[in-house]
């Protein structure tokens, strides 16, 4: 049950809305891409995915989708889609760290270098011209810089750099975290989503699920090449020989506070997580004043964030379309309510009083200032 694909699982909520409809605004027309498949083809022709034309109210809509056609269309007011125009501000991760390097900037100069220093959650990073259809085309790790000139030799027949239209292109070096928080001997990163309503002023959710996603490999800096060992990525993990897809590779947030919290201490923990929030908040700062903030628009984020073994947190990267994919039953439930909670702070049948402080799995996190919750 919990195989089924991405856009089946959104497909299917969306449509349970529909047939439910609003208390406030009535019946709501959901969009989202069809399956690149028979089934996915044949639920297109028969308007299953969306309508004709612009026959819809909101629309789960895919980047390709908005590069082609945010902005060339009048959208009337009640219109929701699932990204802002220009979110790559956040998601592309040369884009990340420039804005949160001018945040930081910024900050030493009108504030102080202790505020400043808040912004120091993300590890040392560069952006070196490249091949473009290299960018984000994987991870690699290497030990030295020769290392990159090598890979970049043998990326393709002749070593040439590509360009288009004569334009040097980039891609993005990284420091790697050589010494994660390890449990068992495995390392891990969080998968934390925010969902962000309004940029000007900054209104934003904070998710209570936020799965650990373990390695299946014990950590050895030894073992470089080792996938299984350094990289936490679902897709990754679930394609090793071991693999186990009913246990999966994944922890729910309470259990890993209760193990942080027998290690280290209620004290330490609740620093911690508070770190972590400030990680959101600064990060979003940064790009507040670039992103292009337009009421038909909302973002739900997917953060990577792994911990150091002095229980410091770094920000690895931010995801405009976090996979909605599960690889075991705990996954699948835990993306369905995710899901469902996204659509009811997203409020399409005006349902909420807009003085809501949580929402299903959601909390308020920030709403043109901090809002205080309860650990």
């Amino acid at each position: 049950m919990y195989n089924c694909s991405q856009k089946r699982r959104i497909q299917g909520c969306l449509r349970q809305r529909e047939k439910e409809g609003g208390e406030g605004r009535g019946y709501v027309r959901y969009k989202c891409p069809p399956h690149q498949d028979a089934a996915g083809r044949a639920e297109a022709a028969a308007g299953l995915a969306g309508g004709a034309g612009r026959e819809w109210d909101f629309h789960w809509c895919g980047v390709g989708w908005l590069r082609e056609n945010y902005g060339h269309a009048y959208l009337e007011d009640h219109v929701r889609i699932c990204h802002f125009g220009n979110h790559y501000e956040l998601t592309r991760k040369n884009l990340m760290v420039k804005n949160l390097k001018r945040q930081r900037w910024h900050l030493e100069r009108e504030a102080s270098p202790a505020e400043a220093a808040r912004c120091d959650f993300f590890p040392c990073t560069f952006e070196l011209p490249c091949e473009y259809h290299l960018f984000g085309r994987g991870i690699f790790l290497f030990r030295r810089l020769k290392g990159v000139t090598d890979w970049r030799r043998g990326a393709r027949p002749g070593g040439r750099a590509a360009r288009r239209g004569g334009a040097r292109e980039s891609y993005v070096a990284q420091r790697y975290i050589e010494d994660p928080y390890l449990i068992s001997g495995r390392k891990f990163d969080l998968r934390v989503y925010v969902l962000v309503t309004s940029y000007r002023p900054l209104k934003a959710w904070l998710y209570r699920g936020r799965p650990a996603r373990f390695s299946g490999t014990r950590f050895s800096l030894g073992s470089i090449r080792d996938q299984y060992a350094h990289l936490t990525n679902v897709a990754v993990q679930c394609t090793a020989p071991d693999y186990d897809p009913e246990r999966g590779c994944k922890w729910q947030l309470q259990q890993l506070r209760r193990y942080l919290t027998a290690r280290h201490g209620a004290r330490a923990v609740e620093a911690l997580f508070g770190e972590i929030d400030n990680v959101f908040v600064r990060s979003l700062q940064s790009v507040q004043k670039v992103i292009i903030n337009d009421k038909h628009c909302f973002e739900l984020y997917g953060y990577d964030i792994i911990l150091d073994k002095g229980l410091k947190p770094w920000l690895i990267e931010v995801n405009a379309s976090p996979s909605l994919n599960a690889t075991c039953q705990q996954d699948y439930e835990l993306k369905c309510r995710l899901l469902e909670d996204t659509l009811n702070v997203v409020d399409m049948e005006g349902r909420l009083t807009g003085r809501e402080a949580q929402v299903g799995g959601f909390d308020l996190m920030w709403s043109d200032g901090p809002v205080y919750r309860e650990a």
